[in-house]
């Protein structure tokens, strides 16, 4: 379900595991241990606005009250976890951050926008924890995440690598009466910071100093070793059929582990990754008859015609198009595999 826009695991994404580990304990702490604290992380503009408790607009828009929003909550941080192996950590805790504070004046606009125009009182019953940076990714999420075609459903519909985490977004709007104020700030101030609009993201961002601070101090508490996937074996599956599962995995293993040494290489040395070196046009693959015990060589097939529009949606991820091209070619066209390729390393 969270594997099509990257590798499993937290590799590269400390702050996410941060925003997985922290809030996650403390909602169960306070749900299980301490209800009776659970009223110092209460969400509530009107306090905040007649009796000055500023200190809720923070306390009451970090931790999670309600399970249901803290699972939820929790499934799409990991999910979004590429946007820092691509972006960075310092760039990926700087879009939460501005679009954590410009979402707090968004909750303030329209909160007072639904009492003046149908009589609603809102501004005590906002859901607390970290939502608004949560639907605030769906923005670049929708932008550069390339759509992928799973299964066909009926006529037009159909479900693509994107649908789960679209329902899972969907369950969390729903899951209270006014969390929909919270989740419109959030998309606004993700749109506005995504698009670089009046240049909120010069002004909202983490510092440098406070950047390398982190990284110093907090980076080997929520570091995480490169993942070592195994094979997933099909239920029902033969001997032969589990074996030639291992062998694909294993090919692929040692493709990445190629593409990453050479994009080491050029980025110390500057230039083009050499393809055509590291993944020649007609690459034989081996196919082990186990039955005989026997092997044959199969014969190398011309390169494959790439897709147009799979190369722009690799090249509105911010890749050249000499990469893309031969990605695609790499991976036997499959952009799921082409996109691992560009993005964990």
């Amino acid at each position: 379900m969270f594997t099509s826009t990257g590798s499993s695991g937290l590799y590269k994404a400390p702050v996410s595991k941060g925003l997985l580990l922290v809030p996650s304990a403390l909602s169960l702490l306070l749900a299980l241990l301490l209800p009776h604290c659970q009223r110092f992380f209460v969400y509530d503009l009107q306090a905040v606005k007649d009796d000055f408790q500023i200190w809720r607009l923070i306390c009451g828009r970090i931790i999670c009250l309600d399970l249901k929003d803290t699972f939820c909550s929790s499934l799409l941080i990991y999910n979004f976890r590429i946007f820092e192996r691509r972006y960075g950590s310092r760039k990926f805790a700087s879009f939460l951050l501005g679009s954590w504070v410009l979402s707090a004046v968004g909750d303030f606009i329209l909160v007072e926008a639904v009492r003046y125009s149908f009589g609603i009182t809102a501004a005590r019953n906002l859901p607390s924890g970290l939502l608004a940076p949560v639907f605030a990714l769906f923005v670049p999420f929708y932008c550069s995440i390339p759509r992928v075609q799973v299964a066909h459903i009926l006529g037009p519909l159909s479900i693509t690598n994107k649908t789960l985490i679209y329902i899972l977004g969907l369950q969390l709007f729903t899951s209270g009466s006014y969390i929909w104020i919270v989740a419109i700030s959030g998309l606004i101030s993700g749109l506005c910071y995504n698009s670089k609009m009046l240049q909120v993201h010069e002004v909202l961002c983490v510092p440098s100093w406070m950047a390398k601070f982190c990284s110093w101090t907090l980076e080997p508490i929520f570091s995480s070793s490169e993942p070592t996937s195994e094979a997933r074996i099909g239920m029902g599956a033969t001997v032969d059929i589990q074996r030639q599962q291992r062998m694909e995995l294993l090919d692929r293993q040692l493709m990445l582990s190629q593409f990453a040494q050479v994009r080491r290489q050029r980025q110390q040395q500057g230039g083009m990754i050499n393809w055509n070196r590291l993944f020649p046009p007609l690459r034989q693959r081996r196919n082990v008859n186990y039955q005989d015990g026997r092997q044959s060589e199969q014969q190398a097939s011309p390169p494959l015609e790439v897709s147009e529009e799979q190369v722009a949606r690799l090249m509105e991820m911010g890749f050249s198009r000499g990469d893309a091209l031969e990605a695609l070619r790499a991976s036997n066209n499959d952009l799921n595999v082409a996109t691992n390729f560009l993005l964990q390393h």
